[in-house]
């Protein structure tokens, strides 16, 4: 190579990196990324009958796990939100949690509500087959969440007013109240805590899972 040429290749080599130096300088942070976000995300979307604007704004459990960007929580952080959240779970006052499974099951089937073409009032279904596998009996059901057939049979749950069956029923009434109870990240929806499913309903789905007469304990 003749000292021309190489020169002319020196001076593309730095002039390479300065551009590349120059890029990296003025990268955006990831503070101004995800303010790029937020704004990007509320101009995609217009407030149209039920469906509101709020629905893009972030308790402190949901922005803490949208910080982490799919890492692990600190265990201290995770452990608090979990405690904040299984404050937030309600019983009802009446002791009922158990409701009948086959309404259970036509909420898990209903994937409706919620939508800005819904109506106020309208009942929302739980979209539960969306995740999990239920009943047998349905064929096309989602696998992100676990398998909740035979729930009750496989927690011994043979009566769900028995003493011995207490704690599980309290478990499964606090985790379709608020998932982030019991898993920080939890994807779950929130049914009781942001009111997508009522306090019937809740005991209806319940049923579906523990009654030894549903179908999910067959």
């Amino acid at each position: 190579m003749n000292k021309t040429i190489q020169k002319s290749a020196l001076l593309s080599i730095g002039l390479a990196t300065a551009a590349l130096l120059a890029s990296c300088a003025m990268a955006p942070t990831s503070q101004e990324v995800d303010e790029a976000t937020r704004q990007v995300m509320k101009s995609s979307f217009r407030e149209q009958g039920i469906a509101k604007l709020d629905r893009l704004t972030q308790d402190a459990s949901n922005q803490a796990c949208s910080d982490a960007a799919g890492a692990a929580l600190d265990e201290k952080l995770a452990k608090s939100i979990e405690d904040a959240n299984l404050k937030t779970v309600k019983f009802p006052a009446d002791g009922k949690l158990i409701g009948n499974w086959s309404e259970g099951e036509k909420i898990a089937q209903n994937g409706r509500g919620l939508t800005w073409s819904d109506k106020p009032g309208e009942a929302n279904g739980g979209s539960c087959y969306n995740c999990h596998q239920i009943s047998k009996a349905e064929l096309s059901y989602g696998s992100i969440g676990p398998s909740l057939y035979n729930y009750g049979k496989l927690r011994g749950v043979s009566d769900p007013a028995a003493p011995g069956s207490k704690a599980i029923v309290d478990y499964t009434w606090g985790k379709l109240w608020n998932s982030k109870a019991y898993n920080a990240c939890s994807g779950m929806p929130r049914f009781g805590h942001a009111g997508i499913l009522s306090e019937q309903q809740l005991r209806d789905v319940m049923a579906l899972l523990l009654d030894p007469k549903s179908p999910v304990n067959q």
